[in-house]
């Protein structure tokens, strides 16, 4: 049966048949998104053909639904098909809200408080590692197998590697040490909805969590305030890591810090080389637009102290011309 024919056969069953389509915006997986008009009640379907697999974010969905944030409430799901009817939250994203600053203050508030919530809840068991061996290894995966082959035109030499591994587990040092809980591992903006008509941490609907794993409550943060999609003023980003310190007082301010810091590193190396992926295997290279923003949020990361290890070997084995996007590659 066609992949168009099982959509049809799905959608007719729960009462969407004669619904309009409206295709959403994409994220960096296979998975794509349709609003639904005209069904029983407003719903997106999410279609997740192979490899993608829609069990981890239906387990999720339930998790965090208990947490006191706000989920899409899953309608119908097909697992083996990879097809799921979720609530339609709207498209008041926060990314599209950050207007002025007071604004992205009140919305960056309402953002931390989320993730407050979110991480003083227990975490479902059998969640993935995203300790800090699997974080360098990650970011050597893309560094190395996309980004380097594509600006050097050759293989990393064995030396390259395993100084990256070291300057990775020396500048990761703080992660492996610190606490561990819930991460969301994609905890940015893009992935947040405003529901200003419901209560307390309820006005924040958080999409796109199906990667979620253990690991450094600093990560998340990181990735919030780090964004390689968007300019975060930094007075904005220092109010919020304030706000997050004065809401988790049994966290070591000074680790959580840096920990902080060294997330924000590896995430922007791991998401530079991402970009390229992205861009040679999956045929979108439309994600480049975001490669000058990442570099350079790389560079000030590696000014940290705690990321020395990382700038050193930046230094050893990348000229400060070559990072950036490759030159053959279009944005």
């Amino acid at each position: 049966m066609s992949r168009d024919a099982l959509i049809a056969g799905f959608l007719a069953r729960h009462g969407y048949a004669t619904a309009g389509q409206e295709p959403l915006a994409q994220d960096a997986s296979f998975r794509r998104y349709l609003r639904l008009i005209g069904g029983p009640r407003p719903a997106i379907l999410m279609d997740a053909p192979p490899p993608e697999d829609i069990r981890p974010f239906l387990r999720i969905a339930d998790h965090l639904a208990g947490t006191g944030v706000s989920v899409p409430e899953i309608l119908a799901a097909d697992e083996v098909a990879g097809l799921l009817l979720e609530e339609d939250l709207g498209d008041d994203l926060f990314a599209s809200l950050l207007a002025d600053e007071r604004e992205s203050c009140r919305l960056f508030d309402a953002a931390i408080d989320a993730l407050v919530a979110m991480q003083r809840a227990p975490a479902p068991r059998g969640l993935p590692a995203w300790d800090a061996a699997t974080m360098a290894r990650t970011a050597m995966a893309t560094l190395f197998d996309w980004w380097w082959p594509t600006v050097f035109g050759t293989l990393p030499p064995d030396e390259a590697v395993q100084d990256f591994a070291a300057a990775l587990e020396g500048m990761l040092a703080p992660v492996a040490a610190g606490p561990v809980g819930f991460v969301h591992r994609d905890f940015f903006v893009g992935n947040l909805i405003w529901l200003p008509q419901r209560d307390g941490t309820r006005r924040v609907g958080v999409l796109d969590f199906q990667t979620a794993a253990i690991g450094h409550p600093a990560y998340d943060l990181a990735s919030l305030l780090q964004d390689a999609r968007r300019d975060i003023p930094r007075p904005v980003a220092e109010r919020a890591i304030a706000r997050y310190l004065a809401l988790r007082p049994e966290l070591d301010a000074a680790g959580i810090r840096a920990a902080y810091a060294a997330c924000a590193a590896q995430r922007h190396l791991r998401v530079a080389g991402q970009w390229v992926r992205l861009a040679r295997r999956d045929r979108r290279p439309g994600y480049l637009v975001h490669g000058p923003r990442t570099w350079r949020l790389l560079e000030e990361a590696t000014q940290e102290p705690v990321a020395a290890p990382l700038a050193a070997a930046l230094d050893r084995w990348i000229p400060p011309g070559r990072r950036g996007n490759p030159p053959d590659l279009a944005t």
